[in-house]
C-alpha cells in the first residue's frame, strides 16, 4: 500500500472523521463504523485533504483535465482544498466548480459556484464518500446541461465497498457501469482495515479483534 494511503488512514482516526463501533446510517443499516466528512474543520486538516485528494486524483487520472467539480454541499470545500493542492504539488491550474441547491438570478447567475463549464471542458468529479450513488444521479444532469463536457472519472476519500443500489455490485461499480467513467477511491475499507487492524493509532487500538468481527459480519451481509 502507497505511504500516503497509509497516512491518510490514520489522519482520517485522527481528525474523528472515520469511527467504529455501533452506527444507524441514513439508509438504516446498521454499520460498525461511519465517516463524517463534516469533521474536517480546521485550516490544517482541509489542506492535508486537498492533498491526499490531489495526490490520488493524480495517480488515477493524470493532470489532463480542467476542472474539478464537487456537488454542495460538502464536495465545495473538497473541490477548493484539491485545486489549490494540485497547483502547489504538480503546478497545474485547476479550476473548481461545484453547484448551488437554488439556482441565482442576480450577479454571479445560474446553477453554477466557482467557474462556469462548457463544451470541451474535462471534469473529474470529486466527493467524500459514495455509498449507493443517489448524488452522482443528481449530479450528471447538471454537468450535461452546461455543454459538451467529459467526464474524466469520479474520486471520493473512501470506497465503503457495500452493495449499491442494484443490490448486486459495489456503488462506485455501478456509477462506472451506468455513465461509461472511471471510479476511485484514495482508500478501501479492505485497506482500512488491512492496516489498522491491531495498530496503535493515537494512543489506541482503532480495530481490535472484535471490531473485526463485526466488520467480517458487516460485509458478510452488504459487502459487494
Amino acid at each position: 500500500m502507497e505511504q500516503y494511503k497509509q497516512e491518510f488512514i490514520e489522519f482520517m482516526v485522527s481528525a474523528d472523521v472515520l469511527k467504529f463501533g455501533d452506527f444507524t446510517l441514513k439508509s438504516g443499516r446498521k454499520s460498525p463504523f461511519f465517516m463524517n466528512a463534516g469533521a474536517y474543520v480546521t485550516g490544517e486538516s482541509l489542506m492535508r485533504l486537498g492533498q491526499y485528494y490531489a495526490k490520488a486524483i493524480h495517480e488515477c487520472y493524470g493532470d489532463d483535465f480542467d476542472v474539478l467539480f464537487g456537488p454542495a454541499y460538502k464536495g465545495i470545500p473538497l473541490s477548493v482544498t484539491t485545486a489549490i493542492a494540485f497547483h502547489e504539488l504538480y503546478g497545474k491550474e485547476i479550476r473548481y466548480s461545484s453547484n448551488r441547491k437554488e439556482i441565482k438570478d442576480h450577479g454571479d447567475t445560474g446553477i453554477l459556484l466557482g467557474s462556469k463549464i462548457g463544451d470541451g471542458d474535462r471534469v473529474v468529479i470529486i466527493e467524500d464518500v459514495t455509498t449507493s450513488g443517489k448524488s452522482i444521479e443528481e449530479t450528471m444532469p447538471i454537468l450535461k446541461a452546461q455543454g459538451d463536457v467529459k467526464i474524466i472519472g469520479l474520486m471520493v476519500s473512501l470506497d465503503r465497498m457495500e452493495i449499491g443500489l442494484s443490490g448486486r455490485k459495489a456503488a462506485l461499480a455501478e456509477i462506472s457501469d451506468k455513465y461509461g467513467f472511471a471510479t476511485n477511491a484514495i482508500v478501501t475499507m479492505a485497506e482500512v482495515i488491512e492496516h489498522l487492524h491491531g495498530r496503535d493509532v493515537c494512543g489506541r487500538v482503532v480495530i481490535d479483534d472484535d471490531i473485526k468481527t463485526a466488520l467480517d459480519e458487516y460485509y458478510k451481509t452488504y459487502g459487494a
